[in-house]
């Protein structure tokens, strides 16, 4: 893995920039801390020109793809606009399912009051779709991952209140509050799509950052 601080560089081609974002660094200048770094700058001084093909919010850690070239930016914006990349989230929530796997398809709609929080809106809002397995139990806690197969603003965190889950450490979205991580716990854990370039499907994979190990090392250990 090659080191660009404070990114983690996960795979680089004349194509594509595949990255570990962290928890805590925005894709694109923070509107109320526009002076502060964003991910894009970072990329760009580094890289060159570049064009972002989706995101992650800026509490989200994990596997975001970047494209280098106008060729490579449409196609992977077409996959991803049919619903033929697939992305994984590793979560941990709050309560500790009865389900092994439940699907959550309330339809959102975003930016909702002054807090910009996503809101279950059968009327207005969008279909949306998240599919949950539970990966493993604790206490009072769950790691489940989450399949999501559209891309609504806050679709994950949403849908996991949704389902009486609400993510670890995600006081928007209802959780209680706690000390065992400091930001929503989810990560965008892998990414697989076909290269716009070899036209094999690729997969990616993000290691968890230290904050989302230390929540799990503490969950085992409280279970015991």
């Amino acid at each position: 893995m090659v080191k660009s601080h404070p990114v983690d560089i996960l795979h680089l081609d004349d194509a594509l920039l595949i990255i570990n974002k962290p928890a805590g660094l925005p894709v694109l200048p923070d509107g109320w801390e526009p002076e502060a770094p964003y991910l894009m700058k970072l990329l760009e001084a580094e890289h060159g020109r570049l064009w972002i093909v989706h995101r992650l919010d800026k509490v989200t850690s994990g596997v975001m793809v970047v494209a280098r070239t106008k060729e490579a930016h449409r196609s992977l914006s077409m996959q991803l606009e049919r619903h033929e990349a697939r992305k994984v989230y590793h979560a941990v929530v709050n309560g500790v399912p009865a389900w092994d796997e439940r699907t959550a398809s309330q339809s959102l709609r975003t930016n909702v009051g002054h807090k910009h929080r996503t809101a279950i809106d059968i009327r207005y809002g969008k279909r949306s779709t998240t599919s949950f397995r539970v990966m493993e139990r604790f206490r009072a806690h769950a790691l489940l991952e989450a399949h999501p197969l559209t891309g609504r603003t806050h679709q994950v965190r949403v849908h996991a209140e949704a389902l009486n889950c609400p993510l670890l450490g995600d006081l928007l979205y209802s959780a209680p509050p706690t000390d065992i991580i400091g930001r929503p716990a989810l990560h965008a854990y892998s990414l697989s799509f076909t290269h716009p370039e070899s036209t094999q499907t690729v997969t990616f994979i993000a290691p968890y950052p230290e904050d989302f190990e230390q929540a799990l090392r503490t969950l085992r250990g409280s279970r015991g």
